[in-house]
Formats: structure tokens, C-alpha cells, sequence
């Protein structure tokens, strides 16, 4: 017979992404199964050079504006003519940098511009996740490259939206995205994170994290929270899709939740 090629797909999932970043298509594609399209709509973002390459640190300036008209509202508009059931905003420091009523007007903003195509976002996706899991303490673990202040703007982006956040920092990792390793990373994590959170928050859509969520949980006995994965949950669910065959990312993706964020 014919091979795949693609076509057969259940649903078509369109993800906003930073123009030189290919860490969400890459784990997004590894998470979904064979069914599900995705497509991804490049948005300028000023801290990203040519190849992928970033400072050690990410200034807040350019976090902030990519969630700014007009470049991303543009991408949404073009993402949306193609034939996506739902759309997400594939990145976590701009939420941390102006808070979740503000990350709720932009998500309204997108949604109009991309004619009532579904937008999800990341942080407020993880924010339903945690609900979801029962949590409400966590630890929340940023990307090397996020400092301190981007740090301290995410744990009181938790901290407003009704969480104990017991620990959080950047993990002290080699700054680039190519250079993080899954062992690394989950060797960061079990030597950190501290009793008292019953759920791990890790941040950035860039960080390579999802290979690490199933061995994460078992060791921990709690729940993993990655970016890209609790987007391509969101995207199901406001896609009105099944999320249960998604397997091997962790224990989210076998929970009804609450209905999604709107």
C-alpha cells in the first residue's frame, strides 16, 4: 500500500514558535501521536540570533515585546487561514514578564485576530495542568539561560495565580539549548527540587525536557510539568480531541482536567 505521507491526520494543531527556535516543533512532534498534524507560524523575537544562538542570559525587553503587536498577532492571523483546529503560544517567559491578566488579554487578543481559531498559552496551559494533577505546591525550574529576575517574575506569576511555590530557580546548567542533555537536566532536577512541592514546574519552551518527564515522575512520585507538553494537552483539549494516547509523557495526559482555559 501507500506510505504515510502526512494527509491522514485526525486533527491539525498550529503552534506560534520565536523565529530561530526549534525546540518546540521538535518536542511537540516527539509527544503527538501519528495523527496529529503540527504546524508552526515563525514570530520575531530579539533575544534569538541566526542558528539559534542566545546571550547566557535572555534581556526582559524582548520577552516582553514578543507577546506585543504586531508580529505575533500577524503570525496568528496566517497560522489560522491554514486548517488548524486550535493554536498555541509556544513561550513561557513572556507570561512571567507581564503576568497572567495581561497573558489573558493577549490570548483574547490572538483568538479574534485568528478568527476564532482557539489560542492556548503555556503558562496559563500550565496552570490548568496543575489543577488538573492536584497541585499546589510546586517547584518551578527555569532554563539556564532565564536569571534570577526572570526567575523571581515566574514564581510570582504561580504565586498569583494561586500557588505555594516552596522553590525556584534557574537551573545551573550550560546556557545554550543545544547543550542541554536529558541526564543532566533530570540529574539537576532529583538533587534540587525539595519535598515539600508536590509537583515540578519546569520553564521555556526551548528546554529540552520532555525525554525526561516519565523517569522524572517515577523517581520523584509526583507530577512533571513540561512547557511543550502541557501545550500540546491544552491544544487538545480546546481542539476537542482525545489527550489519552499520548503515552510516555508523563501521567497528564491520562486526566480529564477541568475544562479549558478561556
Amino acid at each position: 500500500m501507500w506510505q504515510n505521507d502526512g494527509w491522514n491526520v485526525r486533527v491539525r494543531l498550529g503552534v506560534l514558535t520565536p523565529h530561530a527556535d526549534v525546540g518546540p516543533e521538535s518536542e511537540l512532534r516527539a509527544m503527538a501521536p501519528a495523527d496529529v498534524g503540527i504546524h508552526a507560524a515563525r514570530v520575531p523575537f530579539g533575544a534569538m540570533r541566526p542558528g539559534g544562538g542566545m546571550d547566557e542570559t535572555i534581556p526582559l525587553a524582548p520577552v516582553r515585546a514578543f507577546a506585543d503587536p504586531p508580529y505575533v498577532d500577524e503570525a496568528a492571523e496566517r497560522l489560522a487561514a491554514a486548517p488548524v483546529a486550535a493554536i498555541g503560544f509556544a513561550f513561557t517567559s513572556s507570561a512571567y514578564v507581564i503576568g497572567a491578566s495581561a497573558e489573558e488579554a493577549m490570548l483574547e487578543r490572538l483568538c479574534t485576530r485568528a478568527g476564532g481559531v482557539p489560542v492556548v498559552a503555556t503558562c496559563a496551559a500550565m496552570v490548568d495542568a496543575l489543577h488538573s494533577v492536584g497541585a499546589s505546591r510546586l517547584a518551578l525550574v527555569d532554563p539556564p539561560w532565564f536569571d534570577t529576575e526572570l526567575n523571581a517574575l515566574g514564581r510570582r506569576y504561580y504565586q498569583g495565580t494561586g500557588f505555594e511555590v516552596p522553590f525556584s530557580a534557574p537551573c545551573s546548567l550550560p546556557s545554550g539549548q543545544t547543550l542541554i542533555r536529558p541526564a543532566d537536566l533530570y540529574d539537576w532536577v532529583i538533587a534540587h527540587v525539595p519535598d515539600s512541592a508536590d509537583a515540578v514546574v519546569l520553564g521555556g519552551n526551548g528546554l529540552r525536557a520532555v525525554g525526561v518527564i516519565e523517569r522524572l515522575e517515577a523517581r520523584l512520585e509526583r507530577p512533571v510539568l513540561t512547557p511543550n507538553q502541557v501545550l500540546l494537552w491544552a491544544m487538545l483539549r480546546a481542539a476537542g480531541t482525545t489527550t489519552d494516547d499520548v503515552t510516555g509523557y508523563g501521567q497528564l495526559f491520562s486526566l480529564a482536567g477541568p475544562p479549558p482555559h478561556e
